[in-house]
């Protein structure tokens, strides 16, 4: 190892998200295990020179385990850069080598996760204003629709349905008319609820 020689190791931590990224002199590095933690103070990477061997163990951001990983010395100090990736999401979890390459590389996966967990994000959103009273309103749309007790002013007992973010739309399928059934209170389920039977009501007439 030359006298000078340095190795950038970065990793992504789990808790707060942020990137971190440091330089360190690979004497120091190889004179005794190394802890690399993050300034939130919820997690470390560490590593460990071992004969003919470097292990590190390493916080992952994508699965929420610590993954133990290796490689040999030679790479550890030789490698413009190296990935040590994620086996559960086949992502990276940490990169090592020259400066500018492990800058580059994590960079990129920061833009990766920031895109994964947007996605993740607003999958988790719910698809309606409040999941229990939809819930409730489309059952008692149900047992009306069961007892045939939906209609239109026009004669016609066919129609389609259409569930929004707080209420349903009751369209006729023969006239086009339409109706909206409120779901976003608990007065929108008690309104449901007093009701034996609903009626379409066609263009210009009055409910």
């Amino acid at each position: 190892m030359v006298q000078d020689a340095k190795r950038s190791i970065a990793y992504l931590c789990p808790h707060c998200r942020q990137s971190i990224v440091v330089e360190r002199d690979l004497f120091s590095l190889a004179a005794s295990p190394t802890k690399i933690k993050c300034p939130c103070g919820h997690s470390a990477l560490e590593i460990e020179f071992l004969p003919q061997r470097v292990q590190l163990r390493v916080p992952c951001l994508f699965c929420g385990r610590e993954h133990q990983v290796s490689c040999s010395s030679h790479a550890f100090i030789k490698e413009k850069a190296m990935a040590f990736s994620c086996a559960i999401s086949g992502l990276d979890c940490c990169y090592v080598g020259e400066q500018a390459p492990v800058y580059a590389a994590t960079a990129r996966l920061e833009q990766t996760a920031d895109k994964l967990f947007r996605e993740e994000e607003e999958e988790e959103q719910s698809p309606f204003l409040d999941e229990i009273v939809m819930h409730e309103v489309l059952s008692e749309l149900r047992d009306i629709a069961q007892r045939d007790g939906i209609s239109c002013s026009c004669g016609s007992h066919q129609w389609d349905f259409q569930v929004n973010y707080s209420s349903i739309d009751l369209k006729c399928r023969d006239c086009g008319a339409q109706m909206r059934i409120p779901a976003a209170t608990a007065d929108d389920i008690d309104s449901i609820c007093s009701k034996m039977t609903l009626v379409i009501r066609g263009r210009g007439e009055r409910p």
